[in-house]
């Protein structure tokens, strides 16, 4: 289907194609099997200046928005959703310092990510806030000068890896989500560590690992905005900003595994013909061929309301979200099907893409979550107009 990308958008799919094609298909079997970070993917990224289309030209980036960061996205899943995922995890975590940050925070950290010389990282989740993101322990004391941080983060994308964190803690444990603040925390400040690095069922080359503070202190600049007090607000905003870019890595799962199922079902000759001529899978094949098509629809058109900074993003965020999450997760197990035996094993890569789409469902809210948060959306315009 044509959905009207401009040149420079074309241009940005056709090389992210190009580096997911020859830079990470050759190696993605060994980097799952050895959950091995990707860092020469990462930087060839940052060689083709793919890390510069997330962040404003003002900063050293390209100025594109959620539509151009969902296509490098893709195309990067569409082969290896875990070096997708480390990509994306880097817009993720410098998104709440581009749209909220002060004018001096902004040039001090932003070239270093655009050029891709440091990766980002977003620090919300605890053991004890995962959907329950308001629950949040981990403390930042304000002091002379800055905040005193202490606590845990977990299960965060690009730990250990990343340069610059923007963590979500209370600075006024008095006023509940209502008092988090977001603050930029670079590793090797005293006090900052790293815990056990996550051993995970999918997307296993991405680090993901806990953040340790104790008694780790950051000074005043380093408060998002220099305001306390929004970094729950500003949390939800970017959720609602960043899930198309789940959608688009879902996207882009779901159409590799089609792919892969088709490049089979033509090869694989059972009762004197190919599979593709039997019409049980090519009924499956289409139907997967349309799931996909519609997912991509959606995650397209979330991503430039998106961009056209609509009002209410949440709605047609999270159905982005939660459609295409679960399109990639049916077409992965339906593309294992079709390759049959062939297809548990590791020599062929749906096994991987079924073993990835699972997360897909999972974070930056669960789908059940984001049901309950299109319902809500549902009620209260159904209440404007009555």
């Amino acid at each position: 289907m044509d959905y009207f990308l401009t040149e420079e958008q074309k241009t940005i799919r056709a090389l992210a194609r190009r580096i997911a094609e020859e830079k990470v298909l050759p190696v993605r079997a060994e980097l799952d099997e050895k959950e091995e970070f990707p860092w020469e993917i990462v930087n060839e990224l940052a060689r083709a200046d793919m890390f510069r289309v997330f962040v404003p030209e003002a900063y050293e980036g390209l100025g594109g928005g959620c539509l151009e960061l969902c296509l490098v996205v893709e195309e990067l899943s569409r082969v290896c959703s875990a070096v997708a995922v480390t990509y994306a995890a880097s817009a993720l975590g410098c998104m709440t310092l581009i749209e909220y940050g002060t004018e001096e925070q902004k040039r001090r950290y932003l070239p270093d990510i655009a050029s891709g010389r440091k990766l980002a990282a977003f620090a919300i989740t605890e053991p004890t806030a995962g959907s329950d993101a308001a629950n949040i322990k981990t403390t930042a004391e304000k002091v002379p000068g800055g905040y005193v941080l202490n606590g845990t983060k977990q299960f965060i994308t690009n730990g250990g890896e990343g340069g610059i964190y923007t963590l979500i803690a209370p600075t006024d444990k008095t006023k509940g989500g209502r008092g988090a603040s977001a603050i930029i925390v670079e590793k090797g400040t005293p006090g900052f560590s790293f815990g056990r690095k996550e051993r995970k069922l999918g997307i296993r080359a991405s680090a993901t690992r806990e953040l340790i503070f104790k008694d780790c202190f950051v000074p005043e600049a380093n408060l998002i905005g220099g305001r306390p007090g929004l970094g729950f607000i500003q949390a939800m905003r970017l959720f609602d900003r960043s899930r198309p870019g789940i959608g688009a890595q879902a996207v882009g799962l779901a159409q590799g595994a089609l792919e892969a199922a088709l490049e089979y079902a033509e090869k694989r000759v059972q009762f004197n013909q190919q599979i593709i001529n039997l019409q049980a899978i090519q009924h499956m094949l289409a139907d997967m061929a349309i799931q996909v098509e519609a997912a991509r629809a959606l995650v397209y058109a979330a991503a430039r309301n998106v961009d056209a900074n609509d009002k209410n993003i949440t709605e047609s965020s999270a159905m982005a979200k939660v459609f295409a999450s679960d399109v990639a997760m049916r077409v992965a197990v339906d593309a294992v099907q079709v390759c049959g035996g062939a297809g548990y094993m590791r020599d062929y890569p749906v096994e991987k893409m079924m073993r990835d789409a699972k997360i897909l469902q999972i974070y930056e809210g669960t789908n059940q979550v984001l049901r309950n948060a299109i319902a809500a959306s549902l009620r209260k315009r159904k209440a404007r107009t009555a």
